[in-house]
């Protein structure tokens, strides 16, 4: 039986990586995308549906999912507050991990950041831990959480100023940051795309914590 793959956060610069190399791969025919607007890339046979995310739950539940891949995400300023920001990157995701384990989804991969920690005092690392341990709680039985430091690619949709400036002075930062520290060092988005395929290709059961080396071996 084909395995059905559900990719939510596709119009992100992950999301959209990942979707060119699954269609490249001509695992379009039993790839799935659940939206928030429309998509315009070419998605070959994939089936795509562009909803309300309270709508999420029942679509999910329909396609029965054997893997989820999370690559939703958003920015405080793009979001307009933090209410608004934990909706998509805690509460959202936490949603689509319930309805995608209620549906019967054996693994779950999402994109996290490093660093990412509940007890965290800086809100955006907090509510990234958040959703984690919402992640954590369905038990699912394999679940990856990728926590990529600053991403490195073009972005079509949107303008990220400060990030921009980050990613420019990348270079330099990341040789400083050795040894346990490099975690924080920039990482090419297309690589943690070229991450995320092969871990569906993983089966060892249990949870499993991805950062930046751990994704680099696996390009």
């Amino acid at each position: 039986m084909a395995v059905k793959i559900l990719i939510v956060g596709a119009t992100g610069l992950i999301g959209g990586l990942l979707t060119r190399k699954l269609v490249e791969q001509g695992a379009d025919k039993n790839l799935y995308f659940l939206l928030r607007r429309p998509y315009r890339e070419d998605v070959g046979k994939a089936k795509v549906h562009v909803q309300l995310q309270e709508n999420w739950p029942a679509t999910i539940a329909k396609i029965k999912p054997d893997i989820v891949i999370s690559c939703l995400g958003s920015t405080m300023k793009k979001a307009g507050s933090k209410t608004e920001f934990a909706a998509i990157d805690r509460d959202l995701v936490g949603a689509v991990a319930a309805a995608a384990k209620a549906a019967g989804a054996q693994q779950f991969i999402a994109i996290s950041s490093t660093m990412a920690d509940s007890s965290a005092s800086n809100f955006y690392l907090k509510t990234k831990g958040e959703a984690e341990d919402l992640l954590r709680a369905q038990t699912f039985d394999r679940l990856d959480i990728i926590r990529p430091g600053l991403l490195r690619g073009e972005r079509t949709n949107e303008n990220r100023l400060g990030e921009s400036l980050a990613i420019a002075a990348s270079p330099l930062l990341d040789l400083l940051l050795v040894g346990k520290l490099r975690r924080y060092r920039s990482i090419l988005a297309s690589d943690v795309a070229t991450a995320i395929v092969a871990l569906m290709a993983e089966s060892g059961p249990g949870t499993y914590v991805h950062e930046n080396d751990a994704v680099w071996a696996m390009v």
